[in-house]
C-alpha cells in the first residue's frame, strides 16, 4: 500500500455556535483542524497508510490534538512535542449573503518558530511514496518557509511524488515575502499542483482571464492556466484546479478539472445548497485526489472521486471530512437524493 506523508500546522479551531456571530452567545465550539491534517484524516478514512508531521506544544492542548488525530487512524509517531503554543483560528459561519469569517491567531506558534532542521526528513520519508504540503505553512513565517522548502527537497531526493495545494491565504503573508517569491521556488520540487484560480494568480503570478470574484467560471480558462503552469515548471506532471461558483454562503456549484500535459478533463458539477461547513472543502478535494490517483487507473475517475468527496464534506461540521470510500463512490455513481438508508 502506498504510504503518504503530510506536513503542516494543525490549529485549535474555535467556532461560534451554529450560524451565530462571534460571541453572540458566550460560547465557542473547540475542535482541531488544518489543511494538511485534514488531508491526512481523509486518507486514513479511505484506508490508506498516512502519517501527519508537525510540531505541537508540549502541554495538555497539544496532547489532546495528538490523541484526536491518532484517533482517526493517522500515524502521529513523527509529531514532535516542543515548548511553545498552538496556533488558533476563529470561525464564524456565514449564511446567505453574509460570508463566513476566519480570524487567525497563529503568530509565534510552534511551526512558525521551527528551524529548517527541526524535522529529520530522512527518518520521516523512510518507506514513503507520496508527500503532501500546502502553501499555508510557507506563509506563516520565514523559518516555516525554509522548513517547507527543505521538506520538498528531501522528498524529491528520496524519490517521492510531491503534491502541493497552493492554498493562498492573504491574511498570512505578513513577514516580508510575497507569496510568488516563496511558492515559485517551492513548486520546482512539486509533481502535482492543486489550486483554484486565485491561488494561481497570487501564489505563482499566473493570471486567469476571468474575474475571480464574480462567481462565474470558464473551464477553458483553466486549461490555459494548467498549460502555462506546466510550461513554466517542467517538473510538474499534473495540475488539478477546483472550480467553485459561489452564489451565496449557503449555495455553491462545485466542480474541478485536471490536466496531465495531454488529456484535460472537467468533472461533473454539483449544486451544493444549505452548506453546513465549507471550511476544509479544498482539503477534502486534495485528499480525495491523492486517494483516487493511487486507487484508480485513470485520472478521470480520480478527479470524479475527489469532487464527490469534497461535495460531501460541505455537509459535515468541522475541518475533517468524515466519509468512507463507499459513501463517496455512491455519490460518484449518481446517488445523491439524501434518502434515508435502512
Amino acid at each position: 500500500m502506498p504510504r503518504v506523508i503530510t506536513f503542516g500546522e494543525i490549529m485549535l479551531r474555535l467556532k461560534s455556535p451554529a450560524l451565530e456571530r462571534f460571541f453572540q452567545s458566550p460560547a465557542l465550539e473547540a475542535t482541531f483542524g488544518g489543511g494538511e491534517a485534514n488531508v491526512a484524516v481523509s486518507l486514513a478514512n479511505y484506508g490508506m497508510d498516512v502519517a501527519f508531521v508537525t510540531l505541537l506544544p508540549d502541554n495538555d492542548i497539544g496532547r489532546a490534538c495528538l490523541r484526536t488525530v491518532r484517533g482517526y487512524g493517522v500515524d502521529v509517531s513523527n509529531i514532535r512535542l516542543v515548548p511553545g503554543r498552538m496556533g488558533i483560528y476563529f470561525l464564524e459561519t456565514g449564511s446567505n449573503q453574509r460570508p463566513s469569517k476566519v480570524i487567525y491567531d497563529r503568530a509565534d506558534s510552534c511551526i512558525a518558530k521551527a528551524a529548517p532542521d527541526a524535522i529529520d526528513w530522512d527518518a520521516v520519508f523512510a518507506g514513503a511514496t507520496w508527500f503532501h504540503i500546502t502553501g499555508i505553512t510557507p506563509a506563516i513565517s520565514q523559518s516555516a518557509a525554509d522548513l517547507s522548502l527543505a521538506a520538498v527537497k528531501a522528498a524529491k531526493a528520496k524519490g517521492l511524488h510531491v503534491s502541493c495545494d497552493l492554498n493562498y491565504r492573504k491574511n498570512l503573508w505578513k513577514y516580508g515575502k510575497r507569496a510568488d517569491e516563496v511558492m515559485g521556488e517551492l513548486v520546482r520540487y512539486v509533481d502535482t499542483i492543486i489550486a483554484n484560480e486565485e491561488d494561481f494568480q497570487k501564489a505563482l503570478g499566473i493570471r486567469a482571464e476571468s474575474d475571480v470574484e464574480s462567481g462565474e467560471l470558464d473551464a477553458d480558462v483553466y486549461r490555459r492556466i494548467a498549460r502555462t503552469a506546466m510550461d513554466r515548471y517542467p517538473n510538474v506532471s499534473r495540475v488539478a484546479i477546483t472550480l467553485r461558483e459561489s452564489k451565496s454562503a449557503d449555495t455553491n456549484y462545485w466542480a474541478a478539472c485536471i490536466y496531465d500535459g495531454q488529456e484535460f478533463y472537467v468533472s461533473r458539477k454539483y449544486a451544493i445548497t444549505d452548506i453546513v461547513d465549507r471550511v476544509g472543502g479544498g482539503d477534502s478535494f486534495g485528499g480525495g485526489l491523492i486517494y483516487g490517483l493511487n486507487a484508480y487507473d485513470n485520472q478521470r475517475d480520480a478527479l470524479e472521486f475527489a469532487v464527490a468527496a469534497s461535495c460531501l464534506k460541505h455537509t459535515i461540521n468541522g475541518d475533517f471530512n468524515l466519509v468512507s470510500v463507499a459513501e463517496v463512490e455512491a455519490l460518484k455513481k449518481g446517488s445523491g437524493s439524501g434518502r434515508v438508508e435502512r
